[in-house]
């Protein structure tokens, strides 16, 4: 398509997805894809990355088809898509023969631009041939990351659309993932057959988050203490077992909160009721296992948990992801315990190839660094997926937010170092620990350990505070840590000429103390007020919450389909008052202002 002859795409962005600019990368995608050229496409979650393919299918004269993983994330996309104006459907196993019948023919008739399905019915060679009936123009694979092995979501029915370019090779594929490395990058285009895609990389950079790590003492007082803070919003706490997820959800249930368990050992239509109500508002905590997360679109989680350490960087990055999509400020806090560490390490070593085995082993050593390094958690993200970082103060974690004051921890470093190099560097850092402690442990004992020099040489601090000083004399390079199923720690060339050193220096961060986490009690239902750059009236804004789920309920959609909180917010500053003024406000084109905008300008006068 001639760049001269194309329509303008701010008008239609604005028209039918309330936005008045592009967001970085979008309007260069659009183009690329217009241009009848594949595309790759690394956005974070909440970027945008619907947008790239969907206003092309309004352009083009012809239908785009969207390959998409999951049942629930493609109902959440065609009712958005519906909502904005775009004509779309999707082809599934939930629907009725009729339902089927009903979608063919419009698809025939060219009444539907957008067509989700997922890649198991793509596989279908009936499917493919039927698609080749139909005036396509693009194909689009969503979460394309699931394509590869190397990927933490590898799914094998992904491997089908490698068949996209063989058998549609005129057409262009966009592939479009959150979370992908450079390898999986690579992988990606390697499977979809298209090697010249342009690749367009956004920065994973989510302003609006912020990334804690606090330790896993006293978890459940702490989740009860977030929980709180977020009263009445959308959460989601990820759990490392079906188990600990019905718990932790019952014991939340008790204490006055609305919450609800999804995983996999759950009946599907309960599970999927649980995940309809907290879509649906109905249900203001979800307790789940990581079953749960890709065919989540809802765009007002303000806080995700993680209750126990994460598989993956990839994981947790996608998974964290899910908060504040709107672009509100949202929390994500990760408990961690080296108690985690084990657990996973069972499940590795049930692993039978040893090289998907030493790459779990990378994996979790890599998320333990994520956890144990005092490094800022934003840097150390986004340096992952290969983006640089260069602010000294990220003002979003909680090792740059920290206060803490420095001492001299020359000493208790040089008992550390001594006790690492008396046994020969072949234990981990727990051996260490409580050696230096003086723990009375048979396995101490057997090692004939208790008669070190440094057993019990350390009475000033506890095995918290050890733990968080070998981890930063691990990163400060004083010390090795293996990577594999034993951590082991052994001096470096800077930690023997430390130890060596008569009058050595070396200052570091106080090992932080747990503050007193009180014991959780029922607690009446408070609504917290969402932070924003604009000032607006709670009150005013709780009304327009009111209305969009009456809505919501009278479409059969979502809430967040009909309004992002955001959206609301600056109708509360705003307070348009006709159909004109509330076009301006983002997130709202001209269909939503036609089909919704009438009963909140109402209330907007009676506010006024």
């Amino acid at each position: 398509m001639d760049r001269l002859c194309m329509p303008q795409l701010p008008s239609l962005l604005k028209k039918y997805f309330g936005h008045s600019e592009f967001r970085p990368l979008q309007e260069e995608i659009i183009r690329q894809i217009l241009a009848g050229n594949d595309a790759l496409v690394l956005m974070p979650t909440g970027g945008g990355k619907s947008v790239c393919y969907q206003l092309p299918a309004l352009v083009f004269d012809g239908l785009t088809v969207v390959i998409s993983p999951l049942i629930s994330l493609m109902k959440d996309q065609v009712d958005a898509a519906l909502s904005n104006g775009i004509p779309a459907a999707c082809l599934n196993s939930t629907l009725t023969q009729e339902e089927s019948e009903r979608i063919i023919r419009d698809l025939r008739d060219g009444l539907i631009k957008l067509l989700y399905c997922a890649p198991e019915r793509f596989a279908l060679p009936q499917f493919r041939e039927f698609l080749r009936t139909l005036p396509i123009k693009l194909f689009a694979v969503d979460e394309a990351h699931c394509i590869s092995e190397w990927g933490h979501d590898f799914r094998a029915d992904y491997r089908t659309l490698s068949l996209l370019k063989e058998e549609f090779p005129k057409l262009p594929v966009v592939a479009l993932t959150a979370t992908a490395t450079g390898q999986v990058a690579d992988d990606i285009v390697e499977q979809l057959g298209i090697p010249n895609a342009k690749r367009f990389v956004s920065s994973s950079n989510r302003q609006n988050l912020t990334y804690r790590v606090e330790r896993k003492t006293n978890a459940f007082n702490k989740l009860v203490h977030w929980v709180t803070k977020f009263k009445g919003e959308s959460v989601i706490v990820y759990c490392f077992s079906k188990k600990e997820t019905d718990k932790i959800a019952e014991q939340l249930c008790a204490l006055g909160f609305n919450a609800r368990p999804y995983h996999a050992g759950m009946k599907p239509e309960k599970r999927a009721r649980n995940q309809s109500d907290f879509i649906n508002d109905k249900v203001d905590i979800i307790t789940a296992t990581i079953a749960f997360g890709m065919g989540i679109d809802k765009s007002d989680v303000r806080l995700v948990v993680h209750y126990s350490l994460p598989k993956t960087i990839e994981g947790y990055f996608q998974e964290t992801g899910r908060a504040g999509r709107d672009g509100l400020e949202s929390e994500c806090v990760l408990f961690y315990g080296p108690g985690d560490q084990f657990n996973q390490k069972y499940f590795i070593q049930q692993i039978q190839d040893p090289y998907q085995q030493d790459k779990r082993y990378e994996q979790l050593n890599q998320m333990v660094s994520y956890c144990e390094l005092k490094k800022c958690r934003r840097k150390q993200l986004l340096n992952y997926f290969g983006e640089s970082f260069e602010q000294d103060n990220c003002q979003g974690c909680d090792v740059c937010l920290n206060t803490q004051t420095s001492f001299n921890a020359a000493e208790v470093s040089q008992k550390v170092f001594v006790a690492i190099h008396e046994t020969g560097g072949r234990f981990g850092a727990s051996h260490i620990i409580n050696i230096l402690l003086g723990k009375n442990l048979k396995k101490i004992r057997d090692l004939s350990h208790n008669k070190l020099v440094s057993y019990g040489a350390v009475i000033d601090f506890n095995k918290d505070h050890l733990a968080q000083i070998i981890a930063t004399l691990v990163e400060e390079n004083y010390l090795k840590k293996e990577t594999g199923m034993y951590p082991t720690l052994s001096l470096t060339h800077k930690g023997v000429t430390f130890l060596d050193n008569a009058t050595p220096e070396l200052t570091m961060d106080e090992p932080e103390t747990e503050a007193e986490i009180p014991q959780p009690k029922a607690r009446a239902a408070t609504k917290t007020k969402l932070k924003s750059k604009l000032s607006y009236n709670q009150d005013l804004f709780e009304e327009f919450r009111t209305l969009r789920k009456h809505l919501a309920i009278k479409n059969n959609v979502p809430p967040y389909i009909i309004a992002s909180d955001k959206t609301l917010i600056e109708l509360a500053h705003f307070l348009p008052v006709t159909t004109a003024q509330l076009i301006n406000i983002n997130g709202i084109g001209e269909v939503k202002a036609q089909r919704y905008g009438r009963e909140f300008i109402e209330i907007i006068k009676e506010y006024a």
